[in-house]
């Protein structure tokens, strides 16, 4: 039945791409914004615990439907013709393979409304379809309808700027502090970004649950712990609690007939669960392409893309460490504003100097980065942040958590941490950061953020950062010894430089469009640690190096990213 606003119905997205190529534009835009992306994680009780959070998004997603259209139909026929079926409390426009639109309607009612009228694409076969997707297109009929979007539109960007525009925005900052913060705001997950991923685990949810009726596939890692970076990636877990063998002894007298085959482990439950889940995403999903099976890894896992929103995804069903540690790393964030944003500079600084990577290697990743700089924070006087065994002693009843054998407990009500007052600024401790780890004892010492001491090395490895919750595993076991020699170089050569006044002070009158840059737009320059094997070796005489770096801060514009 077509609509009286020159549309087709709604279909559901069944085509799968067999070929993804990489999001050139993920752009957006929002409107009717009912509340900021800030006062979303705060309320007035003090601070959000990340389930309240979670909840909240949770409830967003079920709310919200994902519609693609290739054609651009004028915004307010495309708006009118949804609002029919009920009233829409915010929505947004971005890119990815066409334009999408995520919508939230005030009730789920609007949403099964919407579904009912859509149709399924007609095949050359009959085909059972197992799930109704929230995932729907639009094609519209009437050339008149065949408007652009209104020009005045303002786009976000969802995906990191390059450096070298950072670089520039970080120039025509004031203060060292300001550009600190300025780095976080240009590279944290936006508003949007943040429902959209929530909205994916939900689309996926719904297909999972013909299988696994009380599952929950939930967000964990940097999508939610708070120092996510625009275009990372999307890590969900499959949550089957809900049908958990109840230890509780029955009093109906009834018990549920179900078949479940003998099996040597829970590993193998998890691996044949997420076989089923990986061929009815290949099979079944919309926009999801290039699934992949990697079931033998430590923790197995389906990897994929999805095209509609862009991001690259795992799945994996029994990773639970990870998700507590997802949770210890967002109140960690929560407790002190400069967490998050020495952890991104950090990141940012240690990404543009090739010290962690997009490819799986001998690299620092950036978890361990940021257990690194938690560490670091943790040893300042007095310490900014308490440590794992404090948060432990904290800990209430309900806090008591034991996963697979691993203590995970810690306090999850911020009122009951009291912190210590300290004052430094952002600039004394991104200085203070490098001159910590240019100097420290890597050769026989290891990172423990649950004691907040160093210890000594219980295995052979160049780097030994302690899992947080399971203390027999290295999280850097990766790291080799030539990886590590050029971190602690690069600290070194990064710390010399903050020192340098002719480095640290904006030059006045200089903000045009192409600023010199200085303070940490100048550590972000590729050009500025070079040969730093040669200079362990041979320190040049500082007005040299003073020179060196001034010639090459005016060579700026030929910065790549």
């Amino acid at each position: 039945m077509a609509t009286s606003c020159a549309f087709t119905k709604f279909h559901m997205r069944g085509t799968l791409l067999k070929n993804p190529q990489k999001v050139d534009r993920f752009l957006c835009r929002t409107v009717r914004t009912v509340a900021s992306a800030k006062s979303e994680v705060f309320h007035a009780g003090g601070h959000r615990s990340l389930s309240a959070l979670q909840e909240e998004r949770f409830q967003q997603a079920e709310r919200s439907v994902l519609i693609g259209y290739h054609s651009r139909i004028n915004e307010q026929t495309f708006l009118k013709n949804l609002s029919r079926h009920g009233d829409i409390k915010k929505y947004f426009f971005y890119e990815s393979y066409g334009v999408y639109a995520l919508v939230e309607f005030t009730n789920r009612e609007s949403v099964a409304s919407l579904l009912d009228e859509a149709v399924i694409p007609t095949c050359n076969h009959e085909a059972t379809v197992p799930f109704k997707s929230r995932l729907l297109s639009v094609k519209n009929l009437d050339s008149a309808d065949h408007l652009n979007l209104q020009l005045n539109q303002q786009f976000q960007p969802q995906t990191s700027m390059p450096i070298n525009q950072l670089i520039k925005r970080l120039a025509k900052e004031k203060t060292m502090e300001q550009q600190l913060i300025s780095l976080t705001e240009a590279y944290q997950l936006t508003e949007e970004n943040s429902r959209l991923r929530f909205l994916v685990c939900s689309l996926i949810r719904d297909l999972a649950s013909t299988y696994f009726p009380e599952c929950t596939i939930k967000p964990f890692g940097s999508s939610v712990n708070g120092f996510g970076k625009l275009g990372c990636d999307l890590d969900m877990i499959l949550d089957i609690d809900g049908t958990s063998i109840s230890k509780v002894k029955p009093k109906s007298g009834l018990s549920m007939e179900f078949q479940l085959k003998r099996v040597s482990s829970e590993r193998v439950v998890t691996q044949s669960m997420l076989s089923v889940i990986g061929e009815s995403l290949d099979r079944f999903a919309p926009g999801c392409v290039g699934i992949q099976k990697i079931l033998n890894a430590r923790c197995p896992l389906l990897r994929f893309a999805h095209q509609p929103s862009g991001f690259q995804c795992d799945l994996t069903a029994n990773n639970r460490v990870a998700v507590k540690s997802t949770e210890l790393l967002y109140l960690y964030g929560e407790l002190d504003p400069r967490v998050r944003f020495l952890v991104f500079t950090v990141r940012c600084w240690a990404r543009v100097h090739n010290i962690t990577s997009n490819i799986p290697g001998a690299w620092i990743t950036n978890f361990s980065l940021t257990v690194m700089v938690l560490f670091f924070l943790q040893k300042r006087n007095p310490p900014i942040i308490p440590t794992l065994d404090h948060l432990k002693k904290l800990a209430g009843p309900a806090d008591r958590s034991v996963v697979e054998g691993n203590d995970c407990t810690f306090v999850r009500d911020f009122s009951k941490v009291l912190l210590q007052k300290n004052s430094n600024t952002l600039e004394d401790l991104l200085r203070e950061f490098f001159d910590f780890y240019a100097t420290f004892p890597f050769s026989n010492m290891s990172i423990n953020i649950r004691t907040g001491k160093e210890q000594h090395k219980p295995e052979v490895a160049p780097l030994h950062i302690q899992n947080p919750f399971e203390s027999s595993l290295n999280i850097s076991k990766n790291v080799n010894n030539s990886q590590l020699d050029r971190f602690i170089a690069l600290c070194q050569e990064t710390s010399w430089l903050l020192q340098q006044s002719e480095t640290m002070i904006p030059r006045a009158g200089d903000q045009g469009d192409n600023p010199t840059p200085w303070g940490l737009a100048s550590l972000l320059l590729p050009s500025q640690v070079v040969a730093v094997k040669s200079r362990k070796k041979r320190r040049e005489p500082a007005s040299e190096r003073i020179k060196s770096l001034l010639e090459s801060l005016k060579n700026t514009k030929s910065t790549k990213n």
